[in-house]
């Protein structure tokens, strides 16, 4: 939708042969259309089993994953977040992370390379009243993208983290306008950035260019963690 049609379609401008997967069909037809849509819910193991499958015979390989879907689910507090809201952020915003690196490392091992983006949040990093299961999800996506450099780094698999903050997509214009104007308010750049921004940083990541990056985090966020 937000950032994850924007990196499939700056992707695919840059040369990359795109598979673009959700749970929904896209609401309109991609500005680029080499871009293969296939509907996927990252929950599930064997969802991941098919898309990787379709994508090999296809194309014969996967070099580049970007871990993107998530939710922001509730805004509560620790005390007053049921089990099943929690299950729910935790099993879109991390476990489908855990899903897709599983899936496709095998893959990038036997061609003896690879890069992951795993998309995480400035609130992988720092706290945040309430919120308390998507904070959760996304700390751990950020834990679990450097164990994956470092478990996979001398096979040539790079495997990095981006931690966007405010930025105008329909997960935002979904949450209350308060919620989204008092980050903006604390943001120096005193805006929200744009799903494309974004887009920037992974593809960077994703390439050959970034050959020495593994482990890292890349903040885009208007300069709102460097306070």
């Amino acid at each position: 939708m937000g950032m994850g049609r924007e990196t499939a379609e700056l992707f695919a401008a840059e040369g990359a042969q795109v598979i673009a997967t959700d749970i929904v069909q896209p609401a309109t037809p991609y500005a680029n259309e080499t871009i293969v849509f296939m509907s996927h819910d990252v929950t599930k193991e064997s969802d991941w089993q098919s898309v990787v499958h379709q994508t090999l015979q296809k194309f014969g390989r996967v070099d580049i994953l970007v871990n993107n879907a998530g939710i922001g689910g509730s805004y509560n507090a620790i005390h007053e977040f049921t089990l099943e809201d929690w299950n729910h952020v935790i099993s879109v915003d991390q476990t489908s992370v855990f899903l897709g690196m599983r899936e496709v490392i095998p893959h990038m091992r036997s061609a003896g390379k690879g890069s992951i983006v795993n998309i995480s949040s400035i609130w992988g990093i720092g706290g945040v009243v309430g919120a308390a299961g998507y904070q959760a999800a996304k700390g751990a996506v950020r834990s679990l993208t450097k164990n994956a450099a470092i478990t996979y780094a001398k096979e040539n698999i790079r495997v990095n983290s981006v931690h966007p903050g405010i930025i105008h997509t329909p997960l935002i214009d979904r949450q209350a306008g308060e919620i989204t104007q008092a980050v903006i308010s604390a943001t120096p750049m005193g805006r929200a950035g744009t799903p494309r921004e974004v887009a920037y940083g992974s593809c960077f990541l994703a390439s050959d260019e970034a050959s020495f990056i593994t482990g890292s985090e890349l903040i885009i966020d208007g300069g709102y963690l460097a306070q």
